[in-house]
């Protein structure tokens, strides 16, 4: 009697915790933190980490909400022309383009969601963050900020 209702009770979980792992996979996932710092601010965020070609092809497609402080952080092996598009992404964002020595090189705001455009650097770059739309602006970062972080 035990395994028939341990099999009951399995057979209405799993179903529902597969369910949920899609929803529940960004809320997850490890984060680390982000400064973006400028004319004696600094403004902090935990972001998660696209490391693989697999995790930042996908990026932060179809996610329908971004934290106030959260975004994706796509660091590069080594500098190179960024190049992006929002196919499949579902909410504005700004992406900020990191060089190397961590001044921004470009700052592309609230992008239209789904959209097949190039949204492309403006030289080379070792890292794009993307942040939820407007918070650039909200915040104030500019070009003349650094970005840091530590993996």
């Amino acid at each position: 009697m035990r395994a028939i209702l341990t099999a009951l009770a399995l057979s209405f979980a799993l179903p529902m915790a597969a369910c949920s792992r899609d929803a529940s996979e960004a809320e997850s996932a490890a984060t680390i933190p982000v400064t973006i710092a400028m004319a004696g601010q600094a403004h902090r965020f935990d972001v998660e980490v696209a490391r693989t070609d697999a995790e930042q092809d996908r990026g932060l497609m179809f996610r329908t909400s971004l934290p106030e402080n959260g975004g994706m952080l796509f660091p590069f092996a080594k500098p190179r022309i960024g190049s992006f598009w929002m196919k499949n992404t579902l909410i504005p964002l700004d992406m900020i383009f990191v060089r190397a020595d961590g001044s921004i090189d470009r700052i592309a705001e609230n992008t239209i969601p789904e959209s097949l455009e190039p949204v492309v650097s403006g030289g080379e770059v070792s890292a794009v963050l993307e942040l939820a739309g407007g918070t650039a602006a909200r915040l104030g970062i500019d070009e003349t900020a650094k970005v840091t972080w530590k993996e």
